[in-house]
């Protein structure tokens, strides 16, 4: 059961005069490509998440910093909406345009304004790819380790904007772990610091406020990162089990062993045959589910955590362990893993990817709940995990262009969430809420936590202008949530198709 982004709900579309306001743009920034023709506009309707697809008023291509100041404070003034949107890679809609707002592009920000060897960091644009850092950093022996699986194409700004993790945040952390340092506008166009290139900044940890915040509080112009040097051996570890609970079971076990992997992912057996017949990473694609274990650091160490690790899969119940024999079979490994979301995609029409997080012993009791809510809805579900620190990524399998299965993905998406929750996790570990799981929202967090983000949003942007209508459910939206569960919880299950 999921309610769609409703103005009844979310508040009441204003009524803008498109040339008005064009105007008005092109009379304050004479030098800002500025997009309004439908055709033009159309690439920019959806991010990653493409089965919500909205028009919006306005595409700003700024490429100065100055444009950017003089298009937020016009805004302001005129009282339209501006969503900021990066490279478009989200899954959540939460760089979805609004009908009646501006959708600012930073693409053209992209620079790598510096990489400082001897401190380790590295200042880029928001429009700099995420593994466009790590390969400017190579030459020097470091690399930036927040690795989404979109990494080839994501930019740094929007990492910033989900807090994105990956394969390696379990021991290296997410997004707010590696920056130190944010340049923002707010919507008045004042310029903002936050963080700074000491250990500590004064004040309130605004930084870690930022990280995650969707795009509502200010939008990125320049953001400062830690760079690592990188570890001088990498080994992987598969290990196949004939059953997902054993896998899941795996995962605690290992952390308890006193290992911190710099990688522990989980695949189950659908997610393995479409990353094996999409990759031919080599995976067994008679195992009920694979742990990818990978052990980094210095060689001799990284030698006695690999025979810990398989005397713990051993007695996990592993059916068999293979470790990657060199560099290029390593790669191969990581590469099923990562082009795992594409790879599903070859399965099925549609997909919809769920991203939660969930306490790691809970794994092997979650993955059968998905197991049970698969079976009662009728449709497929892929897990892939990143499975050190609970992440989890169930890939929905539909047909859109059947009437009504949209729907059932979207109501089984979250009663998956839901479970989350329920076991002591979130609804979200690094895509963000964006439209996708506001409703999920509701269910999360109480009214008065809910006040206390609003509250926080207000004090960056007290008239709602930043990326409207996401991430914080209204209490009406709430409201009317919770009548429509409750009444669909008592009522008797429809029968699947």
């Amino acid at each position: 059961m999921n309610i769609l982004y409703d103005e009844r709900l979310d508040g009441p579309a204003p009524k803008l005069d498109r040339a008005a306001i064009r105007d008005s743009l092109a009379e304050a920034i004479p030098d800002m490509l500025l997009l309004h023709r439908e055709e033009d506009m159309r690439p920019f309707e959806c991010d990653g998440l493409s089965v919500y697809r909205t028009l919006p008023l306005l595409v700003a291509l700024p490429d100065s910093l100055d444009q950017i100041q003089r298009l937020l404070q016009t805004c302001h003034r005129l009282g339209v909406p501006v969503v900021t949107r990066g490279a478009g890679t989200g899954l959540s809609a939460g760089a979805l345009p609004l009908e009646h707002g501006v959708l600012l592009v930073m693409s053209r920000f992209s620079r790598i304004l510096e990489i400082d060897p001897e401190a380790r960091i590295a200042r880029v644009e928001p429009g700099v790819r995420n593994l466009a850092i790590s390969e400017a950093a190579s030459p020097y022996g470091l690399y930036y380790a927040p690795d989404p699986s979109s990494q080839i194409a994501c930019s740094i700004g929007g990492n910033v904007a989900e807090n994105a993790g990956g394969v390696h945040c379990l021991k290296y952390g997410l997004t707010v772990h590696n920056v130190i340092k944010v340049e923002i506008l707010t919507i008045e166009g004042e310029r903002m610091t936050l963080g700074s290139d000491a250990l500590d900044a004064p004040g309130f940890d605004l930084l870690a406020l930022f990280n995650g915040s969707e795009g509502m509080l200010g939008v990125v112009t320049e953001i400062t990162v830690k760079l690592l040097p990188k570890p001088e051996v990498a080994k992987v570890l598969m290990a196949s089990f004939d059953d997902v609970e054993k896998a899941g079971n795996a995962v605690g076990a290992i952390i308890e062993a006193g290992i911190i992997p710099g990688g522990l992912e989980m695949m189950d057996k659908l997610a393995i045959i479409a990353a094996e017949d999409f990759i031919g990473a080599g995976y067994p694609v008679d195992a009920e589910a694979i742990l990818l274990c990978e052990l980094d650091g210095v060689e001799a160490d990284v030698d006695d955590d690999c025979e810990t690790v398989r005397r713990v899969l051993e007695k996990a119940g592993a059916t068999g362990i293979k470790q990657a024999r060199d560099d290029a079979e390593r790669a191969r490994f990581w590469a099923g893993r990562k082009n795992a979301f594409p790879a599903v995609g070859r399965m099925s029409p549609d997909y919809y990817c769920m991203d939660g997080t969930i306490p790691r012993r809970e794994l092997a009791g979650v993955l059968k709940g998905i197991s049970d809510l698969s079976e009662r809805y009728g449709l497929k579900v892929a897990n892939v995990f990143h499975a050190g620190d609970g992440n989890m990524h169930p890939l929905i399998l539909f047909d859109a262009n059947r009437e009504g299965e949209l729907a059932v993905a979207e109501a089984l998406g979250g009663e998956i969430l839901e479970l989350c929750v329920r076991v002591g996790g979130t609804i979200t570990g690094e895509h963000g809420v964006g439209r996708e799981k506001i409703n999920q929202m509701c269910a999360q967090f109480r009214p008065d936590e809910l006040a206390t983000f609003r509250a926080a949003k207000a004090a960056f942007d007290p008239n709602d202008l930043l990326n409207p209508g996401k991430n914080i459910p209204t209490p009406a939206r709430c409201s009317e949530f919770r009548t429509i569960k409750s009444a669909a919880d008592s009522a008797p299950a429809a029968p699947q198709g």
